[in-house]
């Protein structure tokens, strides 16, 4: 997926891919290609939802989710990634489930109003374990 972005004198592109993408060289600037894939978002959207016990998922919970994956890259470098790497899906996930916590309690959509939403949420992640 391509998107075109005017600039005053340069135009810029956002690039995602569905698939990991090794990082390229252009003109000097090494470019992170971010990896579009719904499991960043629909992971910790989820689980905020179970967490805040929700009746429903609102527009401002997915917004939260959205901001709160857009929030976990620096854009500042050049060439950075638009997206956090999939590799961190655990953290990323749990980010993002916080925000949709605190979302849900905003728009009173939520049976539990944890006092301390990440701990909340880290606490109701399941670690997979082999014995």
């Amino acid at each position: 997926m391509t998107v075109a972005v005017a600039a005053e004198h340069h135009p810029q592109r956002l690039i995602a891919t569905g698939i990991p993408i090794e990082p390229v060289d252009y003109n000097g600037v090494t470019y992170q290609i971010g990896q579009a894939n719904n499991a960043l978002l629909y992971h910790g959207l989820g689980l905020g939802t179970i967490v805040a016990g929700a009746s429903k998922v609102t527009s401002g919970m997915l917004l939260a989710a959205a901001h709160a994956v857009a929030g976990q890259v620096d854009l500042t470098s050049p060439g950075a990634s638009l997206l956090p790497p999939v590799e961190n899906l655990r953290e990323s996930s749990a980010i993002t489930a916080t925000a949709v916590v605190q979302a849900a309690m905003r728009d009173n959509v939520s049976a539990h109003r944890p006092s301390h939403p990440e701990q909340a949420v880290r606490a109701a992640m399941w670690e997979p374990r082999y014995s």
